[in-house]
């Protein structure tokens, strides 16, 4: 019987997990992960955030060799002291959902994505799969992304690095995610009217107070019945749905970018993406780099150096 098992580690654990693991690793692109590898029956998907996630009949044994779980399959965050008073029954309510990725990938776009779920519909994308990205591999997540599409109202922003460059020196990362999420929540509001969900559930990112602050500069403010949880996906399948929606696009975005550039695109802003940023340059300056990368991270420097060399 499969298992999932979530353990945080220390950035120490992580470098001995990654080298005892070094011959089992998979040669896998995932949006913030340090690496993927199998043993046996069992994934280990391990995240630059710290948590590692175990997948499989051995998953359990495998965590306990490197630490403590701190939640399973089927279990919720709702222990957070912190955690804000949700509506009763929560999962099983009409719930639009919002979140976002790419934000801390040097290439690639952000994309952000609301989606809403009726209460008729959310047995119906449980057992469809819908649950955390983070649980999901990549074709996993463009193939229910389309089916998820097909079958719910969503709303999804995209903001290429060129448009994302232009807008940074006037929007910081957290205004301009606040921006994103709201106009998206503003626009999906709009497009299944009359019908209004019972509450509004953000994957949170910044603290409810600067959330609000930034929205307050925004046009169309929606401030009725919004939620902010971080784990959002596990509260509602609304949240889940909306990930993978956002990933899927960044993903097929990533994948636009290593077609046009004619070599592999890399996620994440660690030292591949220094190395990949160095070869645009070198193919085509700073004008062609823009086009590609969020051109404030400190990867730019990094790969300025590299291409000199």
């Amino acid at each position: 019987m499969s298992q999932t098992q979530v353990i945080k580690v220390t950035k120490n654990t992580m470098q001995k997990m990654k080298s005892f693991y070094e011959k089992n690793c998979l040669n896998k692109n995932v949006p913030y992960s340090e690496f993927i590898a199998k043993v046996g029956n069992t994934t280990i998907t391990a995240y630059t955030s710290g948590k590692v996630v175990f997948q499989g009949p051995a998953a359990e044994k495998t965590a306990a060799k490197w630490g403590t779980p701190t939640s399973t399959k089927g279990k919720t965050a709702t222990k957070s002291k912190n955690a804000p008073t949700l509506p009763e029954n929560f999962s099983q309510l009409s719930v639009l959902g919002s979140d976002e990725v790419g934000n801390g990938s040097y290439f690639g776009p952000v994309t952000v994505c609301a989606a809403y779920v009726d209460k008729t519909m959310v047995a119906k994308l449980k057992a469809l799969g819908v649950r955390d990205s983070k649980e999901l591999t990549d074709p996993q997540i463009v193939q229910l992304s389309s089916v998820i599409k097909e079958l719910i109202p969503f709303k999804l922003l995209i903001v290429e690095p060129e448009k994302y460059n232009q807008i940074q020196p006037k929007y910081n990362a957290v205004h301009m995610k606040v921006a994103l999420h709201n106009q998206a929540i503003h626009l999906l509001l709009n497009e299944i009217a009359p019908t209004k969900p019972k509450a509004i559930l953000i994957d949170q990112f910044t603290p409810e107070a600067n959330y609000k602050k930034y929205v307050r500069n925004e046009q169309n403010q929606v401030s009725e019945k919004l939620y902010f949880i971080t784990k959002g996906e596990q509260y509602h399948v609304a949240v889940a749905a909306a990930s993978i929606i956002s990933r899927a696009a960044f993903l097929e975005e990533l994948e636009k970018e290593s077609t046009e550039l004619g070599f592999n695109v890399p996620s994440g802003a660690g030292s591949t993406s220094d190395k990949v940023a160095a070869k645009v340059l070198k193919k085509g300056g700073m004008e062609l780099l823009s086009k590609y990368v969020k051109l404030h991270f400190a990867n730019t420097e990094k790969a300025k150096k590299l291409a000199e060399k």
